[in-house]
């Protein structure tokens, strides 16, 4: 199940995310998910706690935005919704198109707690 090594490298790039914000936890973790993007949402659902249990993310909540799958026609210009299965123009029929959107997974927002007071010496330095 290669989810979970996507819930990993999620679990990373959050961790990186809640440090360059100094802040103490992620409570909610937008993931954008195409149907082209070979990752199956609710298997990573099952698989994010397992490689959260631990971090500071471990109580946030995974939250799936799904992107359709849009193409643009190499014939007639046209950008149209497709399906997973059928590729095709909408507005002509043909099956010279370019995949632009259906196929990414991006983490797209990231909620964050700080639990640093404002006028902690913490605050005052934010490298230490």
């Amino acid at each position: 199940m290669h989810e979970l090594a996507v819930a990993q490298a999620l679990v990373e790039r959050v961790d990186a995310v809640i440090a360059q914000h100094q802040a103490s936890t992620a409570t909610l973790i937008r993931v954008r998910i195409g149907p082209l993007a070979g990752v199956v949402p609710e298997l990573l659902a099952t698989a994010f706690p397992l490689a959260a249990a631990g971090s500071r993310m471990e109580h946030a909540q995974l939250e799936f935005i799904h992107a359709p799958i849009q193409v643009r026609c190499r014939t007639c210009g046209a950008e149209t919704e497709a399906a997973m299965n059928r590729l095709t123009c909408g507005a002509c029929g043909d099956w010279h198109t370019q995949i632009l959107s259906g196929d990414e997974l991006l983490l797209e927002s990231v909620e964050l707690i700080n639990d640093t007071p404002l006028d902690s010496p913490l605050s005052a330095h934010p490298n230490v």
